[in-house]
This record gives structure tokens, sequence and C-alpha cells, in this order.
């Protein structure tokens, strides 16, 4: 469950035994890949039509509203001499994010550019030869975005047509330039981006990442400072959000992320919250970047999905409003909405006996069962299950508990535990209790009174096997997905009846 990477990591990787930056290297580490090579039938993925251009590169200077400027590569389709073709084109903003490698993720744009788009790749404000202070998704950062786009609209060469795409640092700024509505914005590619940068990165349950704070070293320092003045969620984070103007969310979205990548929540909710818009494609894939890895899509859906709503041509739709793949390996599948309209609600009850019991079975008597913050956890465990059953989301624990201290953390893990005692994490959630009724202000905690806490666990499509177990595991500490930073003490859970529960949607 891999972060953002840091602009070093992400160098380091670029490099090629020599040390130098290459097309070659750019295509070791899969930001480029000579085609899909996914299972899937849909057409969607398949897509493919004749190279018509070379491909022409300009350095430029965007000019902004302000007086400054964003460096970039343009990639033009070129005549046989390397010249720019005549004519008109519909353009891509491709990638634009704060690494400081531009020429390696213009590495990308190559299938666009020779079918007929032009495709401009820029560093954000404050990085490369873009001046000024990063601040990533702030304010100034989408109002540059806006200005790169209506730039590229406005150019000669420009039909005025214009779609964003990117993945991870350009997946948010891609659906952050979204939200802002800009005049000639036509569709967008989000690929492993967010939903809110607070909920979905930096506080999770309102406990601080800990895994965040070497990206934040090495791509925007200052935010070291920024963040903790902000811990609760305020006007700041909201300027960051998507989530917060899903209502401004009106273009179609392609929304491509991974069953193993920490954004995987935020891609549900956004399909969920504007499923008129948004297509959702979800793989078995870690955070970073699709190309090369199992059932790599490739840059085929990407070129169907601009040639359907930038170009004249019909290009293609995927098939279903969501794709997604059945983990851990079972292949693709379609659904009309998420969770699918037949799942239902499996719902458990954690025991004193440290059973997770199913509502058919019989309840067991109320007791407690108690365990220290820094070193203490508590187990729970269904019987082996008779038959299959998929787990499509919607994964829910209520953990009644109390703590010794003035406030306190829950954290759940669920894991697929195969007849040998192997392990698969599937999800996991996490709450601080003085979150427990939102971000925005602090509830007060009593030390000894019990509170009930729903902790909402990432979202996933799993089967899991006939005569494997499924195991919930409550705790205050889940490093480094979190700060171990609970108050010292010890947590009381309430199990059995009218305790602590689990649910999810599942498929039979």
């Amino acid at each position: 469950m891999e972060q953002p990477l840091t602009a070093a990591e992400l160098m380091e990787r670029l490099r090629g035994p020599d040390g130098s930056l290459s097309l070659e290297s750019a295509e070791r580490i899969g930001f480029v890949s000579p085609g899909p090579s996914i299972s899937a039938t849909d057409p969607f993925f398949s897509y493919d039509r004749p190279e018509a251009h070379g491909v022409h590169v300009e350095q430029v200077l965007v000019p902004l509203r302000d007086g400054s400027h964003l460096s970039g590569e343009l990639h033009r389709p070129a005549n046989a001499d390397g010249t720019p073709a005549a004519g008109r084109f519909p353009g891509i903003v491709y990638e634009f994010n704060g690494y400081d490698a531009v020429p390696l993720f213009a590495a990308g744009v190559k299938p666009f550019v020779t079918r007929g788009y032009v495709a401009l790749v820029c560093n954000v404000r404050g990085t490369g030869g873009s001046p000024g202070v990063i601040d990533p998704f702030g304010p100034q950062e989408q109002r540059d975005n806006v200005d790169l786009i209506e730039w590229l609209a406005e150019q000669p060469y420009s039909t005025g047509k214009i779609g964003q795409m990117g993945v991870s640092y350009g997946g948010h700024t891609t659906l952050l330039a979204a939200v802002n509505r800009p005049p000639h914005l036509t569709a967008v590619i989000a690929v492993q981006a967010i939903s809110d940068w607070y909920e979905n990165t930096i506080y999770r349950g309102g406990i601080p990442n800990a895994k965040i704070h070497e990206w934040q070293r090495s791509t925007a320092p200052d935010t070291l400072e920024t963040y903790p003045r902000h811990p609760l969620y305020d006007d700041y984070w909201r300027e960051r959000s998507v989530k917060a103007r899903w209502d401004q969310l009106q273009v179609p979205v392609l929304d491509v992320g991974g069953w193993l990548d920490p954004y995987r929540a935020a891609m549900v909710e956004n399909f969920r919250a504007r499923q008129d818009s948004v297509w959702m494609v979800a793989g078995p894939w870690a955070h970073g970047m699709v190309p090369g890895r199992l059932e790599d899509i490739g840059s085929a859906a990407y070129l169907a999905w601009w040639d359907h709503w930038l170009s004249d041509l019909p290009g293609a739709l995927p098939e279903a409003k969501v794709t997604s793949y059945e983990m851990p390996a079972e292949g693709w599948r379609l659904y009309s909405i998420w969770p699918p309209a037949e799942s239902r609600t499996t719902s458990f009850s954690l025991s004193a006996a440290g059973e997770l019991l199913s509502s058919t079975e019989p309840a067991t008597p109320a007791g407690t069962s108690t365990f220290d913050v820094g070193t203490g956890q508590l187990g729970f465990e269904t019987r082996p299950l008779d038959t299959d059953e998929v787990i499509t989301g919607g994964i829910e624990a209520t953990v009644r508990a109390s703590f010794t201290a003035a406030d306190g953390a829950i954290a759940v893990v669920l894991e697929d535990v195969a007849p040998d005692g192997t392990a698969e994490r599937v999800a996991n959630g996490w709450l601080r209790a003085s979150h427990r009724r939102g971000s925005e202000e602090l509830a007060a905690v009593a030390p000894y009174a019990d509170y009930p806490l729903v902790i909402m666990l990432w979202p996933i499509h799993h089967r899991v096997r006939a005569g494997h177990r499924l195991k919930a595991t409550v705790s205050s500490r889940d490093y480094p997905l979190i700060e171990n930073d609970a108050p010292d003490g010890t947590v009381t859970v309430w199990l059995g009846e009218g305790g602590s529960t689990l649910r999810y949607q599942a498929l039979p």
C-alpha cells in the first residue's frame, strides 16, 4: 500500500544503468509499454487505429494570469520531416505534477500525438523551470491548471477541445481541474487519484499518516509545517478537496484505480457520488504507474476515451459503468453500479471467545476484553466458509470501546486466512475516538466511558474461497499506515450481544 513516489525515489527509479534519464528507462519502470496485456474482452481495452503523424517537441513557457509562467514540453503531431503538421487538433494536458520529470512523463504521450492529439506536460509552480513555491493541490496550483488548459485551447493549432490526465499527483490535479470547470475542459482521465486529500492521505480517521512524511520532505517540505497547523477538517482542506465540490464534477471522468492502492476508497467515492459522469476501472494494482503490470490496460482504453470525447471519431466507452478485477486473481467483472445490485449485507458479531459469528449463528452473552494501547490487540475469526463469498464493499466495523485516556484510536484489519494459516490483508480502517462525529471539530472522550465507534474500512472486490476464514484484528496501532500516537493506557472492547460488529456487502 504505497504512498506517492517522492521526487528522489521517482528520479532514482527512472535512471538507467549509466545514470541517464531516457525513454528506455521510462519503459523499464512502466511509464510506457508496447501495448495492453489485459484479459478483459471489452473492446474498449483493445481499441486502436493507425498512427498518422510523427512527433514534434517544443519547450514552452505557459503564461499565467499573475504574470508568472509554467515550464513544460509541448508535443504536436508532425510531418515526416519533423515539422508541425498543419491543421487543428484536440489537446491533452498530460501530467501536471510536482516531480520535475517532464521529459520522462512525456514519454507516454506518443500513442496520442501520433494519432492526432497535441499533448502538454508541465511542472507545477515551484518545480523545475516553473518559478514560485510548491503547494500541492492548493488554490494557486488549481488556478494555474485552469490557465494551462485555457492557454492550450486558445492556440491556433487547437480545436479548443481539451482533456487532462495523470497518475497519483497528476491524477489529483486532474480531478481538481475538473471541479474548477475550465470552459474548454471536455473530459478527464484520473489514475489513482483522490476524493479528499485530508481523508485519503494526510489524516486517516483523524490519525496522521506515518508514510507520507518522506514524500513531503522530498516534494513539498513546507507542508511539514503547514499541515500540522490544520489537524481538523477546515477550509484549508476543503480548498484542496474534490469531495467538497462533487457537485462541480460534471465533465466525463474515467477513474482508474487499483484494489491494492491506498486511494481505492476515493475511486469508489467519486463513482458513487457522480455515477452519471464517472466510469470506474478497478484493477489488481498497487499505487504507481499501471503500464507494464499484470492486466495492463496500456494506452488503448485511453485513446478510445479521448477519441470519443475530444475528436470527430466515435471512439469507444467501457461496456459497463464499472469494470472491476475480482481479487486476488479471479478476472474482470462488469457492473452497472457499485457495490453490485445483487450484493447483500453480511453481518458478524465479535464474541468474547475470539469468534466472528454471522447473524445466522446464535448470539453469545455480552462481555468485554481489554488490551494495552502499545502492544495489545484482539483477534476474531469466522469458521471456515462452506462456500465462496465475494466481498464487494461497504466494509464497516462498529467497535464499542472505552479508553483509560481522554482519547484513543481504533485500528481494524480484515484478513483472508487460508487453510494453511497464510493470511492476506484484505482491508483496513482507523478512527480516533475524538473524530467519531467527523473531523470538523473534536468530540470529547471521557475516560472509561464507552462509545460506539464506526470505522469504515477500505473497499475491496475480493473472493474468499470455501475453506478459508476471515479474521478481524482490533488494536490501537497500524504503523506505518498510521502514526502510533494514541495515548498510553488500555482499551476495553464490548463483545457478544449488544457489543461490537462487522458487516460488508458481498455476492454469494
